[in-house]
């Protein structure tokens, strides 16, 4: 598995766009608070219909995001990040996390992304960001509310 230093994680973060406007002792913060996870070939982060509590961003490798019945929405690679809908809409996943091959990804708790939020309000504006330049949704139309 790959060496992360504080300031490695702090680099991938500076060049995602929900972190993008943070100064250097912030992003120090926040890395600390990450946990790095290696998964294998065909494994899964998460299904969908599973409870969020988790925000990934890819360190290493490919994840696919898949629909429910399987089909393939898109695929990230090093530096995106997903899994974050889920945390704020309070609903349970709505597309699967799927590794085809290793990949390995840094993973931020919902508490410690509601602390950070909560200590830098800005970074509320990242996410703001993001969803107002892929609306109307980021990966496919299926993640509607549920009741």
């Amino acid at each position: 598995m790959t060496t992360l230093t504080l300031i490695d994680k702090a680099l991938l973060l500076k060049r995602t766009p929900l972190f993008a406007s943070l100064n250097l002792d912030l992003l120090l913060s926040i890395s600390d608070r990450m946990s790095l996870i290696a998964f294998q070939d065909n494994d899964y982060i998460f299904l969908s219909n599973e409870e969020a509590n988790r925000l990934y961003f890819i360190v290493k490798g490919t994840v696919e995001i898949l629909t429910p019945e399987g089909v393939a929405l898109t695929k990230l690679e090093h530096g995106d990040f997903f899994g974050e809908e889920s945390l704020f809409n309070h609903q349970p996943r709505c597309y699967t996390a799927y590794t085809p091959v290793k990949t390995e990804v840094l993973t931020l708790s919902k508490t410690n992304l509601y602390s950070i939020i909560s200590e830098c309000p800005s970074v509320a504006l990242g996410f703001l960001h993001v969803y107002a330049l892929s609306f109307p949704n980021r990966f496919f139309k299926g993640c509607e509310k549920r009741s």
